[in-house]
């Protein structure tokens, strides 16, 4: 089933999603090989595809699991977490209707 995994960034986190971004993206690099990632990215915090200083307010990833408890598990493992990047993490089933 797909799950919809929603990280909202905390105060300041500019400079530690530098640091864990490799480490982060190998790991949505992972499930993309394994033909299990829908879609993912970062969610600007202004209106600009590169919004510089202003940073990120979270990001978003939708992808397939075996289950909602497999969904978390990988979500609270992401290096995100581990650097303070996210203030909170959300995860929830997502039923794909289009396209």
């Amino acid at each position: 089933m797909w799950y919809v995994i929603q990280g909202r960034d905390g105060a300041e986190s500019l400079q530690r999603r530098a640091a864990a971004r490799a480490a982060h993206l190998a790991r949505l690099q992972a499930l993309l090989d394994a033909g299990r990632l829908l879609v993912a990215g970062p969610c600007p915090a202004i209106d600009a595809e590169d919004p510089g200083p202003a940073g990120f307010t979270g990001s978003v990833v939708i992808a397939n699991f075996a289950s909602l408890i497999e969904a978390r598990a990988w979500a609270d493992a992401d290096p995100y977490v581990a650097a303070g990047v996210y203030a909170e993490v959300d995860v929830r089933p997502f039923r794909l209707v289009l396209p």
